[in-house]
């Protein structure tokens, strides 16, 4: 199969003003088709074309470097898009907020350890909610363009909340103002497809 990128949800500018809209632009039709590009390129004429993009996360220690950095690329991405939307944002309802509630002891305990976790990430990377198999979250970060979903990644676990940190997600805005950038995120989270995920 070859992988393809996915429709980005919303209109470049639909996230303004806490993602401008040049740099979703660049973000999405550079960088994410770049990985998607490449990835395809690692992948052609092999074995690996055959499997899913969560099966190579799964077993991406067998693969090429190309594949773990391409491969996580097109993956994180195609998660992030859908976890932030337009006119979202604000403290989830329901399910979700009696779960962050529950294993971190309020929403705000949650988003300063996830703001932690993206702030304290060194060079690039991902901030991560994750979930496991008996519901417990766990929240971390990975270098470069590696995920929970990887064999090799230390956090491992169901992505149900991600933070790009590399600084082509902000730099056009926010400069090396990370944490401003990390602050405006709290302004687009889907919570609707955060609780999707916990439940599928």
């Amino acid at each position: 199969m070859s992988f393809e990128l996915p429709k980005l949800p919303y209109a470049y500018n639909a996230l303004e003003p806490y993602i401008d809209a040049l740099t979703m632009e660049i973000h999405y039709t550079r960088h994410h088709a770049a990985y998607t590009n490449n990835l395809n390129t690692a992948v052609a004429v092999t074995d690996m074309d055959k499997l899913s993009i969560e099966e190579l996360m799964k077993s991406v220690s067998k693969y090429t470097v190309a594949v773990r950095n391409n491969g996580g690329g097109f993956y994180n991405h195609s998660l992030f898009w859908k976890l932030m939307a337009p006119n979202a944002g604000g403290e989830p309802q329901g399910m979700v907020l009696d779960a962050l509630n529950r294993h971190f002891g309020s929403f705000d305990k949650f988003k300063e350890e996830f703001s932690r976790a993206a702030a304290g990430r060194f060079g690039s990377g991902w901030a991560w909610l994750v979930m496991d198999s008996s519901g417990k979250l766990t929240i971390g970060s990975t270098p470069n363009q590696d995920n929970p979903l990887m064999d090799i990644s230390e956090l491992k676990g169901k992505p149900v909340l991600a933070l790009d940190v590399w600084e082509h997600a902000y730099y056009l805005r926010y400069q090396n103002r990370r944490p401003d950038y990390i602050s405006a995120f709290w302004n687009v989270v889907n919570w609707q497809e955060v609780e999707r995920l916990m439940k599928s």
